[in-house]
């Protein structure tokens, strides 16, 4: 299509998502909710407590599914309803999309969603992998939603996920990542290169503070609100252990820090991927976008600024007690070019959370 033929390779921009809004390659969608690199998307009032999570198939539907005996309840989002931690819903987006053959999307929860603990995967018609949609895509898009620890307050508006779109190669290769290190430093000390930038955590906190573990049985947590809620009554603060590890328990929830201080520079994107499972029996990071600007300082480039924010690990230990030692390899970030720089960076003039950021809890504590 003729708007695919004007896009250059690359994660598109948020003034070129703008244009997609305006030309109905994306229907329904508020253009204050734009980000540098992606669009925040937001629950419609139609949604269903589901059996259990699922996949349409490329066979099928997701409406087909739902029709199939997978929905318990439909639930009226109009005036806000309650997620309770343990099950499994399924939401229908505001937003549609009518993508141009050679545009494809990816999606990924928010920030403030994975440091809740809140799991959300984007479904659409005839998927078959959760949070990827397939160039030339045209349909409805759903949010699966699946608090882990907190039940969550939500309402038609809310916003616990985020799309990108991108365009041919856009990917950064070993190589090419070392190269842009060496000409913009992307961590504060040795880049571990290899399948994307390591990054490792952080046991050794400032004022002796290392990270914070969930609270079982918690008060609701409204995602609407912010800085409403006292920290201690969700989370448990972890104190920097003498023994240089903590152990994870199973199925608890951890909030924790990389030791590096990392940046993406202005004409970059980035995600954060899970390591090879056989490097440990836990997962990190249920929100893995990095904006252009995230860590980044405008006088950097002239050598008036130190780059580098901390990331946030959000850590939950899977069937077994694991040993987490100071730093240990848990993730990687990978690499992605932008078609075009964003009109507005990370942290410049936009309601950034989490630049310069060092162990923070999610945008609804004080």
């Amino acid at each position: 299509m003729t708007v695919a033929m004007t896009l250059k390779d690359g994660v598109l921009a948020s003034q070129t998502i703008a244009a997609l809004m305006e030309s109905g390659v994306i229907e329904r969608a508020d253009p204050s909710r734009l980000q540098p690199a992606s669009l925040d998307l937001t629950l419609s009032s139609r949604a269903w407590r589901v059996r259990a999570s699922f996949l349409p198939s490329r066979a099928r539907t997701v409406a087909a599914r739902l029709a199939d005996g997978l929905a318990m309840q439909e639930i009226d989002l109009s005036g806000g309803a309650v997620f309770e931690r343990g099950c499994v819903y399924l939401v229908e987006l505001n937003e549609r999309l009518a993508l141009p053959e050679g545009v494809e999307g990816a999606a990924n929860p928010k920030s403030s969603t994975g440091r809740i603990d809140v799991f959300v995967r984007l479904v659409t018609d005839y998927g078959a992998a959760f949070d990827d949609i397939p160039a030339g895509y045209s349909g409805p898009l759903y949010a699966e939603i699946s608090p882990r620890t907190f039940s969550i307050l939500a309402r038609e508006g809310s916003s616990l996920n985020q799309l990108r779109l991108k365009c041919g190669k856009f990917r950064l290769d070993d190589a090419a990542l070392r190269r842009l290190h060496e000409k913009t430093p992307l961590v504060d000390g040795v880049a571990d290169i290899a399948g994307g930038l390591g990054l490792s955590v952080s046991l050794q906190g400032e004022n002796n503070l290392i990270g914070w573990r969930a609270r079982r049985h918690s008060a609701l947590i409204d995602v609407d609100k912010v800085g409403a809620l006292d920290p201690p009554d969700f989370f448990e603060p972890i104190p920097a252990p003498t023994s240089g590890f903590i152990i994870l328990d199973p199925d608890e929830f951890y909030i924790l820090a990389s030791k590096e201080a990392l940046a993406v520079p202005p004409d970059y994107a980035a995600e954060m991927t899970p390591i090879s499972p056989g490097l440990g029996e836990f997962r990190v990071h249920y929100a893995g976008f990095f904006d252009p600007g995230f860590g980044w300082r405008p006088d950097s480039e002239k050598g008036g600024g130190v780059n580098g924010s901390r990331g946030v690990l959000e850590v939950r230990s899977h069937d077994a007690p694991f040993v987490l030692e100071d730093g240990q390899l848990v993730a990687r970030l990978v690499y992605e070019k932008m078609a075009a720089r964003p009109e507005r960076l990370y942290g410049e003039s936009i309601k950034s959370n989490y630049q310069g950021q060092g162990l923070k809890l999610s945008k609804h504590f004080r």
